[in-house]
């Protein structure tokens, strides 16, 4: 019978020979399946790597880097080499100026004479801002050695250097009156001592504060909305350098531009040989919050380390310039002047002092 559907036919499914099992192959494991509640979480890159404040972790460094005695000597040759030559060319051309046209070449003479006036006295205010920043350091160690000795005479000198130091100071009259009326009733050294630093240091801290808090909020700012490289980086030299510079003055230290920058060595020097430019117990708090801030911007996160790094050095700037060491008034926290620092800038609250 002739098929009515001419044409190839399909092939039959399964193997049509005899003995032959036919259909999909079950391959069974030794032992259960894995489940998929087993697997591991998919990482979470805002925990992974939370902010850490680069960018003042590397400014700090930077700071606190002491050029080897190889480089300091190749700078220091190189900068009397090219006065040298300065000098030779300076004199050459005034008395080639004088022998051609007298009246120039005695105008030239007149300015660079001005000139050299200005550069001595540039260089005896650098001298004068050094030995003020000596003589705080001076009246620190007096201070810690007649409270440890307990000696009553050397208090009253202590306070009677502070009363000196802070004479020309308008805002501190006030203070400097209450604590000769009152230096009298104290009879022992560790009172004394007391007395003169919840007198005289206590708005001078109040301002140091002030300034921490600015240097912090101006850091925190510039790194979380300014993408530029390196950025935050020098925003937050920077500032801490002008914070600095700041809190020595305020404390009576009037650091010029070389004593700032050795001011800001000794600083950052200390704070990196201790550890202390990184995320410590007294930022955990404020490291939680970057990290929550880093969920939405990875910038706001590092600006609120970066600002609470800036807090902490700060603090060691006031412990460096304060003539007096902390004992009867609270030692400021980072906690607290980031609180007050970043408060409504990136959604933190105020925080009174602790």
């Amino acid at each position: 019978m002739k098929d009515p559907n001419p044409g190839p036919h399909p092939e039959p499914r399964g193997d049509p020979r005899p003995g032959t099992r036919s259909g999909p192959v079950l391959i069974e494991l030794a032992g259960s399946a894995p489940s998929p509640a087993d697997a591991a979480p998919v990482p979470d890159l805002g925990t992974l790597a939370p902010p850490e404040g680069r960018a003042m972790q590397i400014a700090a460094r930077l700071a606190a880097r002491r050029p080897s005695r190889l480089t300091r000597f190749f700078w220091q040759a190189a900068l009397a080499l090219t006065g040298f030559l300065a000098s030779v060319a300076a004199w050459n051309f005034l008395s080639g100026l004088i022998a051609a046209h007298p009246l120039l070449g005695w105008l030239g003479t007149g300015l660079l004479a001005a000139f050299l006036i200005a550069a001595a006295l540039l260089a005896l205010r650098e001298l004068a801002a050094f030995a003020r920043l000596a003589r705080l350091d001076r009246v620190h160690r007096a201070a810690s050695a007649a409270l440890a000795s307990g000696n009553l005479t050397a208090a009253r000198a202590v306070t009677a250097r502070l009363r000196a130091l802070y004479a020309g100071r308008a805002e501190l009259a006030w203070a400097r009156a209450r604590l000769a009326e009152r230096e009298a009733e104290m009879l022992d050294a560790e009172s004394l001592l007391g007395l003169a630093e919840t007198e005289l240091m206590a708005p001078l801290d109040a301002a140091a504060r002030a300034e921490v808090e600015a240097a912090a909020r101006l850091v925190a700012t510039v790194t979380a909305l300014v993408p530029l490289a390196l950025a935050d980086v020098v925003a937050a030299l920077t500032a801490n350098l002008r914070m600095i510079r700041r809190v020595a003055e305020i404390y009576g230290g009037r650091a010029g531009t070389f004593g700032s920058w050795r001011l800001a060595r000794t600083v950052m020097t200390h704070l990196v040989a201790t550890g202390a430019v990184a995320v410590g117990d007294d930022l955990i708090e404020t490291v939680a919050g970057g990290g929550l801030l880093a969920k939405l911007s990875r910038r706001f996160g590092e600006g609120v380390v970066n600002g609470a790094l800036t807090a902490r050095v700060g603090i060691a700037a006031i412990e460096v310039c304060r003539p007096l060491a902390f004992a009867v008034l609270p030692r400021p926290k980072v906690r607290a002047l980031v609180g007050r620092a970043l408060a409504g800038l990136f959604g933190t609250r105020d925080k009174p002092e602790e």
